[in-house]
């Protein structure tokens, strides 16, 4: 998107050179885990090695980078509902037959996702550019791989406390401390889809030279929505965790941190997708690259010291880092945030406390 959005002539070199990326990257990835789980004599191998089949798929799902660049969402929600309904026609079907096999479970998923990338293709090819006599887009690696390994280290920061609650912490709290990560995860959809919407038109006004105004129309709008409704939902973590069983209760405070840290996502979420809008792909790699190490730093101690709530406590401190040090990146950038309503990202913590204040109160008097 970042190479097509404002270029559509580019856009045949662009998915030339993309589907061989993914390709490639697809099949190390069967010979890695298909062929690893038969080297590691895992249960179900074959069943895996299919499943393992499913990522190389993806080069036919670039296709849909046309409603992405429209910002037309419709028939790639469309695609993804019917994988989801298939995928679960397929584990019912085979649970009803009495299968037993987890390893085909996961083949059953993945073929339902695998339908949906192909039914993409379908979709997009009437209106994809002729790709005769095109060469494939050139640097298209280069410039991929620092968002390939910021999307790794965000997922390394995003889980890797699961690691030190399960040694320091025990098996039981993890349970309870994840239970309010779901709540978390569940929190921050919105900022992901709004990432991946806005960033053809993030693409277009840095073309145009009006990245800066584009980013502040829609940053603190969000962030101060996001604001309210988590601030809202800190005085009832504690009764909400309780809701799944007795003593689940006690991951509260950690939930309370982690409603802050999607507070900060929002408006990282944004933050980043402009930066990746600039093609400044270097610095978002060291933005996450130093995300991990703060995070890796902070678990290390806050979780010895505070339990469960320190991971909560560290994942905020982390989404917060990564929020200003886009926005800092931005602007190094040439992207003068600062000259454009740079106030108007407080409402984010004003809408927090707002939203936090008026449901205590709401609490109390109920």
């Amino acid at each position: 998107m970042q190479r097509s959005a404002g270029r559509p002539e580019r856009l045949a070199a662009v998915l030339a050179g993309a589907r061989r990326i993914r390709l490639g990257a697809g099949l190390v990835g069967v010979a890695l885990v298909g062929g690893g789980a038969f080297l590691l004599g895992e249960p179900g191998a074959p069943w895996i090695l299919l499943a393992s089949l499913y990522p190389v798929t993806h080069a036919l799902e670039l296709s849909a980078t046309v409603y992405r660049n429209r910002i037309a969402w419709g028939v790639p929600v469309l695609a993804r509902a019917v994988a989801s309904a298939l995928s679960l026609g397929a584990v019912a079907l085979y649970y009803s037959r009495g299968g037993r096999e987890p390893a085909a479970y996961l083949l059953a998923v993945a073929l339902g996702s695998a339908c949906a990338n192909l039914l993409l293709h379908l979709a997009a090819r009437p209106h994809l550019p002729s790709s005769r006599g095109v060469a494939p887009e050139r640097g298209l690696l280069r410039a991929a791989l620092p968002l390939g390994l910021s999307a790794i280290c965000a997922q390394t920061y995003f889980y890797v406390d699961n690691v030190f609650v399960r040694a320091i912490a025990g098996e039981a709290e993890l349970g309870r401390y994840n239970l309010a990560v779901r709540f978390m995860s569940w929190s921050i959809m919105l900022a992901q889809y709004a990432s991946l919407t806005l960033l053809p038109w993030f693409t277009r006004r840095h073309l145009a030279g009006q990245l800066a105004p584009a980013v502040a129309r829609v940053g603190p709008p969000l962030f101060a929505v996001a604001g309210f409704a988590c601030g809202a939902a800190i005085p009832w973590t504690t009764w909400a965790l309780e809701l799944f069983g007795a003593g689940y209760g006690t991951a509260g405070d950690s939930l309370r941190w982690l409603l802050g840290a999607a507070v900060a996502i929002y408006a990282g979420a944004i933050l980043l997708t402009a930066l990746v809008a600039t093609g400044n792909s270097r610095a978002t790699l060291a933005i996450a690259a130093a995300g991990v190490a703060l995070n890796v730093a902070g678990n290390a101690w806050a979780v010895p010291a505070l339990g469960i709530t320190g991971a909560g406590l560290t994942t905020f401190v982390t989404e917060a880092w990564v929020a200003l040090a886009a926005a800092w990146a931005l602007q190094r950038s040439g992207v003068a945030l600062s000259r454009h309503g740079a106030w108007r990202w407080l409402a984010g913590p004003a809408a927090f406390a707002v939203g936090g204040g008026l449901s205590w109160i709401a609490m109390r008097l109920g």
